[in-house]
């Protein structure tokens, strides 16, 4: 990939932000990312994927927003639900390479894009999946999902893709009663978490949700 015009800064600003996130990440994930942003500005161009159309704003907006996350995120296998770009899912999987990731999404020119970013950055890791989050199959240990519905239609829709001790991930900004007492049945709110992205000023949250004893019986059983 031919070098951001900026790329140096932004190395710097992307090293410092996770610092300041008490995050590290080794010197080929900081260029992955990087990667994933000059990609992302390409495709973007044509297929506007993304309202944020600088590359200094995506790294806030976009890579430092997503792996604010990263602490909390468990286990051996993700999906990222309504994926989009591939966010926060992306991200996550290039500084966690262990992990098998895998990122749905039903829209046909943003799952193209996912699976170009999977080819170009290699993410041997990463499988992407064109789905409605209802139709999506499998068992994760982990499930991130920015709010692209409210917590209790998301829970309904994709619930049944979380791991019995498994732990879902919502990635909100602003915070309504209702994200946090509407749960549907099957499911108890763990925790919520305040995130703070360096250089964003606007609220963003991590609502963690967890089965209930009940149904982590019966979904064994």
């Amino acid at each position: 990939m031919s070098p951001l015009a900026d790329r140096a800064i932004l190395h710097t600003r992307l090293h410092a932000g996770l610092a300041e996130m008490g995050q590290t990440a080794p010197a080929s994930a900081l260029e992955s990312l990087l990667d994933y942003v000059e990609l992302l500005l390409r495709w973007n161009a044509v297929y506007n994927l993304t309202a944020v159309r600088e590359p200094a704003e995506m790294l806030t907006r976009h890579l430092l927003d997503s792996l604010a996350v990263a602490p909390f995120v468990r286990g051996d296998t993700l999906a990222d639900l309504g994926s989009g770009a591939g966010l926060p899912g992306i991200p996550l999987a290039i500084v966690e390479v262990q992990r098998q990731c895998v990122l749905v999404d039903s829209n046909g020119k943003k799952t193209r894009f996912l699976r170009e970013a999977v080819r170009a950055l290699k993410l041997s890791n990463v499988r992407v999946e064109q789905a409605r989050v209802e139709a999506a199959r499998g068992s994760y240990d982990c499930i991130t999902a920015r709010a692209f519905a409210t917590l209790h239609d998301m829970l309904k829709w994709g619930g049944h893709l979380l791991a019995p001790a498994g732990i879902w991930l919502a990635l909100k900004g602003q915070l309504n009663a209702d994200d946090v007492t509407d749960l549907p049945a099957g499911f108890e709110l763990a925790e919520v978490k305040a995130l703070r992205v360096p250089g964003l000023d606007a609220a963003r949250h991590v609502i963690i949700v967890k089965r209930t004893h009940s149904s982590t019986r019966e979904h064994a059983a």
